[in-house]
């Protein structure tokens, strides 16, 4: 399977990639299956079955309404949440769902949405939705959520066990590796061969304005998250703490001395991630970044670089998105960026190597010293484990993605001091993260069955 940048980076809704954008965007593609079949008007019901982590920590993750939402016609990139919120109450009070935005079928959530803790064959995050012409199946399939927001049906699933790659990348790489290699070969940059492989899919200029475009997504994200007040929703009663350390921030006095500044510049970097973050769990407009639960610390630490470096400019944002999306695609190809799958090391742990990435290339770092920032970004987070209170994006997913922001850049700085040689490769850790997945017992992994979810007394 190839990946591009923009598959690592997608606009959509909190509160999960892979527990809401995804399962959004399967059921939006199974209406629109129905409609190219011509089946959309014989339907009299819809039934849902959410399988394995979508059952278990689905309620916390809006993974219900995301479908519903998704059945009406809605999709991540474009959905109005406040829209979507007054349509899913009309729906609750009138029992009526409207199919694709045309066709009304009735509805009733406690009979037509299963809740199921099995687990299916390829991937924890599952569904299945059924359409329904009387008693008679019109249509149905399976869906896999299998993180970032990236969806496949069960023909999909199949077809990838053994699939070759679709595009054919003029600098093709499958580990860190080769990517090091091609950047000594052709005396490249990993953003100037990243910048190469997307011109498989557009234009430069076509890249260069979308990844803009994801840049402008993350400073509304982080604008909006600075603005809004009270407490988040979910039951936990979490209250945003952005909008308050932004007005202290404010306030401050300019300190000149070293020690002010520097704390200064930590406390930036953490209210740009819980902006993020905050938002995300109110079930707003973000970025996956690779995933929602680990979406505020690449925005952050390309925040601060923004916010701090005085002649940085759009280029540096490409440069920047470009090295991390490597990274990125290197996680996800030989481990997985799915919470659900290797526990929060593959979302936070895998942003914070991003995140480091992008930063040392910006700070004028080799390619083997953008590796080397990657591998201790990734390297420290390992073993970190998925285990949402409540089943909510918000402890400790919030503050967990304020303090990976703040180790990406020491991250950085620690491979810009050296020369890019290190004892363990970015290869080794990203397959030690696949291994320790593998080993994590499930309740460790986006079922809010064990650790803090279970250990915690909530008032």
């Amino acid at each position: 399977m190839t990946f591009s940048v923009f598959d690592l980076f997608k606009i959509g809704i909190g509160p999960s990639s892979s527990h809401t954008v995804g399962p959004m965007q399967a059921a939006h593609d199974f209406v629109a299956d129905l409609r190219e079949r011509g089946l959309l008007n014989a339907v009299t019901r819809v039934h849902v079955t959410l399988y394995g982590s979508l059952s278990a920590t689905g309620r916390g993750h809006n993974t219900d309404q995301a479908v519903l939402g998704g059945l009406m016609g809605e999709r991540p990139l474009t959905v109005d949440p406040d829209d979507l919120a007054l349509r899913l109450a009309a729906l609750e009070r009138d029992g009526e769902l409207v199919l694709a935005g045309v066709h009304a079928v009735t509805f009733q959530a406690e009979r037509d949405i299963l809740w199921c803790d099995e687990i299916l064959y390829y991937h924890t995050n599952a569904l299945r939705i059924v359409a329904y012409d009387g008693d008679a199946v019109l249509f149905d399939n399976t869906y896999y959520s299998v993180g970032g927001g990236f969806v496949v049906d069960a023909e999909q699933a199949h077809e990838r066990e053994s699939a070759t790659p679709a595009v054919a990348l003029p600098y093709a790489f499958r580990n860190a590796e080769e990517l090091l290699a091609i950047c000594r070969r052709e005396s490249m940059s990993i953003s100037d061969v990243m910048l190469a492989n997307e011109g498989a899919w557009r234009s430069e200029r076509e890249t260069r304005d979308g990844l803009w475009r994801i840049w402008e997504a993350m400073k509304a994200c982080v604008d909006s998250g600075l603005d809004q007040q009270g407490v988040l929703p979910g039951g936990l009663n979490v209250r945003r703490r952005a909008p308050g350390l932004y007005q202290r921030l404010q306030a401050l006095d300019e300190e000149k001395s070293l020690i002010a500044s520097t704390f200064s510049a930590m406390d930036w970097v953490n209210l740009f991630a819980l902006a993020v973050n905050e938002e995300n769990a109110a079930g707003r407009r973000m970025v996956t970044a690779p995933t929602n639960g680990a979406a505020g610390i690449v925005p952050a630490v390309l925040h601060y670089y923004m916010k701090f470096q005085p002649d940085a400019c759009e280029k540096d944002v490409v440069r920047f998105l470009l090295a991390a999306g490597a990274i990125g695609i290197l996680c996800k190809t030989n481990a997985s960026i799915s919470g659900a799958e290797v526990g929060c090391q593959g979302e936070v742990g895998s942003a914070c190597a991003m995140a480091a990435a992008g930063l040392a290339e910006l700070m004028g770092g080799t390619p083997a010293q953008v590796e080397n920032a990657a591998e201790i970004g990734l390297e420290h987070n390992l073993g970190l484990t998925c285990d949402p209170i409540a089943g909510l994006v918000q402890v400790p997913c919030i503050e967990r993605n304020a303090i990976a922001s703040v180790k990406a850049i020491n991250a950085a700085q620690m491979a810009l001091r050296g020369d890019g040689e290190h004892f363990v490769s970015l290869d080794k850790v990203i397959r030690t993260m696949r291994d320790t997945g593998r080993d994590m017992q499930d309740k460790y992994k986006e079922t809010s069955r064990g650790g803090l979810a279970v250990n915690t007394i909530e008032c």
